[in-house]
């Protein structure tokens, strides 16, 4: 199985110490570590100490219902592959363990052979599962640009443009939807401009009013007007040798968009109060949501201020335009808030990633960060859940209920236990119109096992 495999382990839980021994001689060669429990109070120590990968679970304990230990590790540990014993086998109790979250329900005396062949498929899937984490983390540090993930094609032109562009531009305009990563590319235009060692200061031009316009961007002097009991240096000059970020100059009033414009294409600066003006050197990133063509043909925005910012524009797509990069996207907001609230996160259960993919992302890359970064303070395990996602964010996407089995033809007490489970993969597989991915996440088994449940494999 590999040197990896050791690492992986599995806890029986069985108030039988012979099957305990069972486990023991049927799977001691497959290079796990085996772990045992006779009781509910052992398990749950045992979890708590051993984190195991799969874990074998007798549904009738002295001391609580294997049903309700199933909905605990769910709740605790939702990574693990659950698979229930019983030597009291109905169709609904296997229905009930499956939709609880096992991946598997076994009848008692138990095959040996079936039991090693459904472990070894458990091992191999955590198996891939950790060399898909390893090269996740490997792609993601290869496809980060200046604060900025993806490897879509759109991000890819995108990161080509702003290489190009940075050594050379003094003004550029910024375009995209809220959310999407405009300053994170004015921060790479900065940082890759021969001016990278100098300042980077943002000017949000939403919250400067008209009246201290002037006093805000070129500065003013002591006495100048009521109120100005020192000298101030704007933020234009603030910026000098470096660059100033305008955000939001779509909501720049008309009145003071001459002004802005001489500055930028004079390059000086004159302080309220003062007689004289000043050079500068400031190189010039704008950024807006607002549909500038429209506003210039309504009078709203100036055509000359349009036409000298907009000599480099640099266009961000949407969430929506760049879905590929989505899972590197939640992986690294999971690993940059579980640094930042010192947990240790591998990532997120299928769960939530159904949650997740359900979901529109109006507000793009930034709403994408908030609920991750919520989700990441919440979550108590090793994996973000869907639990641990905001309760506004779950009523927005929906409630993830999967539809009531439809019974045709033979009723379940009277199908086998692959039938079933044929029978419940196709149900899940419905609910998702035929989403073959998705419905593996819900169910909680690999692609391929999905086939084979659907008898495709």
């Amino acid at each position: 199985m590999g040197d990896t495999s050791q690492a992986l382990s599995l806890l029986a839980v069985d108030d039988d110490p012979l099957s305990l021994d069972l486990v023991r001689d049927a799977l001691g060669q497959m290079g796990l570590r085996i772990l045992t429990a006779l009781s509910g109070a052992e398990a749950r120590a045992e979890l708590a100490a051993s984190r195991p990968q799969i874990v074998l679970l007798d549904l009738m304990l002295p001391d609580i219902n294997g049903l309700e230990l199933l909905e605990e590790i769910n709740q605790t540990a939702p990574g693990t592959d659950v698979i229930l014993l019983t030597g009291h086998y109905t169709p609904e109790s296997a229905v009930e363990a499956i939709r609880k979250g096992a991946c598997d329900y076994l009848t008692k005396p138990v095959k040996i052979g079936a039991l090693r062949a459904r472990v070894k498929e458990l091992v191999d899937d955590a198996q891939r599962r950790l060399d898909a984490a390893r090269l996740e983390t490997e792609l993601l540090h290869a496809n980060r640009f200046q604060g900025m993930v993806g490897r879509s094609p759109e991000m890819l032109e995108l990161f080509a443009l702003i290489r190009r562009v940075a050594p050379h531009f003094r003004v550029a305009l910024v375009r995209g939807a809220t959310g999407t990563g405009k300053e994170l590319a004015a921060h790479a235009l900065h940082a890759l401009s021969p001016v990278a060692a100098g300042p980077f200061v943002i000017a949000n031009c939403s919250a400067i009013t008209e009246t201290l316009f002037e006093s805000e961007m070129f500065g003013h002097l002591k006495g100048s007007f009521t109120g100005a009991a020192n000298d101030k240096k704007g933020l234009f000059e603030a910026a000098h040798g470096g660059t100033l970020f305008l955000d939001e100059l779509g909501d720049l009033p008309f009145a003071m968009q001459s002004k802005l414009l001489r500055a930028i294409q004079q390059q000086e600066i004159k302080p309220v109060g003062a007689t004289a003006t000043k050079k500068i050197s400031v190189r010039v990133v704008a950024a807006t949501n607002r549909p500038l063509e429209e506003m210039m043909g309504a009078g709203t925005f100036r055509e000359d201020l349009y036409y000298r910012l907009s000599m480099v524009e640099i266009h961000l797509p949407t969430l929506a335009e760049r879905m590929e990069d989505f899972p590197f996207l939640v992986r690294h907001f999971v690993t940059q808030y579980a640094a930042e609230y010192g947990k240790t996160l591998a990532g997120v259960t299928p769960r939530a990633q159904a949650l997740l993919a359900r979901h529109t992302w109006p507000g793009n890359v930034r709403e994408l960060e908030n609920v991750i970064g919520s989700a990441c303070m919440m979550a108590d395990g090793e994996l973000v859940d869907a639990r641990d996602l905001p309760p506004s964010f779950q009523r927005g996407a929906g409630p993830l209920v999967l539809a009531e089995p439809v019974i045709s033809e033979a009723p379940l007490e009277l199908l086998s236990l692959e039938a079933l489970s044929q029978r419940h993969a196709r149900m899940v597989l419905e609910h998702f119109s035929g989403n073959k991915s998705k419905a593996a996440e819900v169910l909680g088994v690999t692609r391929s096992t999905l086939y084979r449940l659907l008898g495709e494999g």
